[in-house]
């Protein structure tokens, strides 16, 4: 585990003023494991029951903590163990679905955390998603990538990408429709599947959504 040493004269900091301060000075982040470590690990072990891996789950989980610092909300009521204990949690059941994709025997989960797993199973589906897409429009030529992010992601009227485009709506209609004809072949090539963009009867657009698998 990590092995550093806090200053003796800090130790009397709140959880939360420890981890505000760890921004510039990062060597007080050490008082946080030593508060923190036992207890996390013995819950990475209730998840994972195996101690390995619940070492190097709470290992990651305070790489984590430190490099997402920012994220955390100063504000009254606002906990580090909160915050804190949600991604020991979510890196221990990360782990535990990987182990048991791969084929591992793994011990039946508590019921306390299949609401967890299932948030997070949705989590990773969005994000890969998302990064499916963008990884795709990073392909595709620029002026397709631009009115396709400005229509679907960002939620752009036909109107309002004219105006910016300083062209016609029916153009910016025209521009749409072949950029999704050249983001569709380029997504089928990659990807080996379909891809469908619902839009409503109003013209109002929805998130891009994919077709089951070919």
């Amino acid at each position: 585990m990590f092995n550093l040493l806090g200053d003796q004269n800090s130790q009397d900091l709140s959880d939360e003023e420890v981890l505000y301060r760890s921004r510039s000075e990062p060597w007080l982040f050490s008082i946080l494991l030593d508060r923190h470590q036992d207890a996390f690990l013995r819950k990475a072990q209730s998840i994972l029951h195996s101690p390995l891996d619940a070492e190097e789950v709470v290992q990651d989980a305070f790489t984590k903590m430190y490099l997402n610092i920012e994220r955390f909300e100063v504000r009254e009521g606002a906990r580090f163990t909160s915050w804190a204990y949600t991604i020991v949690i979510n890196t221990a059941l990360t782990r535990y679905m990987k182990r048991k994709r791969m084929g591992e025997r793994v011990v039946a989960l508590d019921p306390e955390y299949e609401q967890h797993v299932g948030d997070l199973v949705e989590h990773n589906a969005q994000k890969e998603s998302e990064d499916e897409i963008a990884r795709v429009l990073e392909k595709i030529p620029g002026h397709c990538a631009a009115v396709l992010r400005m229509h679907y992601l960002e939620r752009w009227s036909h109107k309002d990408i004219a105006k910016q485009l300083g062209t016609s709506v029916a153009a910016v209609k025209t521009r749409i429709h072949r950029a999704k004809s050249v983001f569709k072949k380029e997504y089928e090539a990659t990807s080996g599947r379909r891809y469908a963009f619902a839009d409503d009867s109003e013209g109002e657009v929805k998130l891009i959504e994919k077709k089951k698998e070919l």
